[in-house]
């Protein structure tokens, strides 16, 4: 081990370092997964796709995504998020380039599934880092702060891919996400640790902090300590597994009505600019930066006031989605285009405030099986997402343009009754 034989009276920051790196990644699987949202205005002059084609372009990546989160767990939980993460997000910054070099829809489907095929192992498998290197104290606003981060990267990526289309047109925004994400490959692979045992910017205070002292005064060891085989019959019973999938299911299904169709609206239904909508389109996602760090440290400050994970991660998921109820339905019935924006930012951020308890879930009942948990919790919840854009879809290409959002506030209703009557925090998924 490469720690520290000093014991400094303060701690060091390794693990900030290392939530920065992981922060970073996140930011970029939005700014990947989002640019083609702002960019389908422009695909769709040049290529002439219907609405229902442009929501099976936008649902191919979903779909993947959703497939294969368990395999990103189990790769993470087995191997070690260090050379997991390296590959997959170096695979799937070449796939964001390809995109730009699509050519008719079958190839943009395609490009885009092989895209979710390597984005779905970014999520569990940093979950899997997180629950190595953070004390469970810290864990939901770990989780808030990198999902900050991600709706950062959705945020950014309308100015973003708007300032190198107009300049260099909409395929360039593709290269360019594409060697951002190459560069953080590397910048991983040469920085990150799969323990912070291993890491010469851990010190034994901070690891003190991470670990915890056993009765004797030692530091705990590793929740991992060899590589296991999951369990999947247990999983599969576990009625805690299919309340979190449920929940998570109606989260998802929501967002990517934001993450998809939100420029096209803005414009088509609301008659803004490409460039006014495109950056009206983002207020919503920055809403959503706000609402992850929020949601994250609100959890956590429960958990250390009642000591109950049960209240304190049922407590803000739930208002989190019923405020997203709230104001997402008189968003898309006013005539008024600026208060359907403003009721739409608002509903981001009470939407987003649930990702720090979501996520904080496997971490405090997955154990030593956390990626995989976290893939199971994530497949589940991309399914919504993969159906979202091809409901919202149909529904825009009949003309009824209110009843997707309605339909997505139903599911938030139902989402918040999932969370109080069937998800227990408190309540290991799998134990040894």
């Amino acid at each position: 081990m490469s720690i520290n034989q000093s014991t400094p009276a303060r701690a060091s920051n390794g693990r900030w370092y290392i939530l920065l790196l992981i922060s970073l990644m996140y930011l970029i699987t939005y700014l990947d997964r989002v640019n083609i949202s702002t960019a389908a205005p422009e695909i769709v002059k040049e290529y002439g796709f219907d609405k229902v084609t442009m929501g099976v372009i936008f649902s191919a990546f979903v779909w993947a995504y959703a497939l294969f989160q368990v395999p990103g767990g189990w790769l993470s939980d087995r191997f070690g998020a260090r050379g997991v993460l390296s590959a997959v997000v170096a695979y799937w910054s070449v796939m964001t380039a390809a995109t730009g070099l699509a050519f008719n829809a079958a190839s943009f489907k395609i490009i885009r599934f092989l895209f979710g095929v390597g984005e779905a192992g970014a999520f569990p498998g940093a979950t899997r880092a997180m629950q190595l290197w953070y004390p469970r104290s810290e864990r939901g606003f770990v989780q808030g702060i990198t999902h900050s981060a991600s709706r950062a990267g959705a945020a950014l990526a309308p100015p973003i891919v708007l300032a190198i289309m107009l300049n260099f047109g909409w395929r360039a925004a593709f290269f360019v996400c594409g060697a951002i994400g190459l560069l953080w490959a590397l910048w991983w692979a040469l920085s990150y640790r799969n323990l912070p045992e291993d890491h010469g910017m851990v010190n034994k205070a901070e690891l003190e902090r991470i670990r915890g002292i056993d009765a004797s005064g030692a530091i705990n060891p590793p929740p991992v300590q060899k590589r296991t085989l999951v369990p999947w019959g247990k999983l599969l019973r576990s009625g805690n597994m299919w309340a979190v999938m449920c929940g998570y299911f109606t989260y998802v299904y929501c967002l990517w009505i934001f993450l998809t169709w939100l420029t096209t609206y803005l414009i088509d239904v609301r008659h803004f600019t490409l460039l006014k909508g495109g950056l009206l389109a983002s207020l919503p996602l920055w809403a959503g930066v706000i609402g992850d760090t929020v949601g994250g440290l609100a959890t956590d400050w429960l958990l250390r006031k009642t000591g109950s994970a049960r209240i304190a991660r049922r407590a803000v998921a739930i208002t989190g989605l019923l405020g997203c109820a709230v104001f997402i339905t008189p968003a898309a019935l006013t005539g008024e285009p600026y208060v359907a924006v403003a009721g739409l930012t608002i509903s981001m951020f009470f939407l987003e405030c649930t990702i720090g308890p979501s996520w904080a879930v496997p971490m405090d009942t997955g154990g030593k099986y956390s990626g995989t948990v976290s893939g199971m919790m994530n497949m589940a919840g991309n399914f919504g997402g993969a159906l979202s854009p091809i409901v919202f879809g149909y529904l825009a290409q009949i003309g009824d343009w209110e009843a997707p959002f309605i339909v997505a506030a139903c599911l938030l209703v139902a989402g918040s009754a999932v969370w109080a009557f069937w998800i227990d925090p408190d309540k290991a998924i799998l134990t040894d």
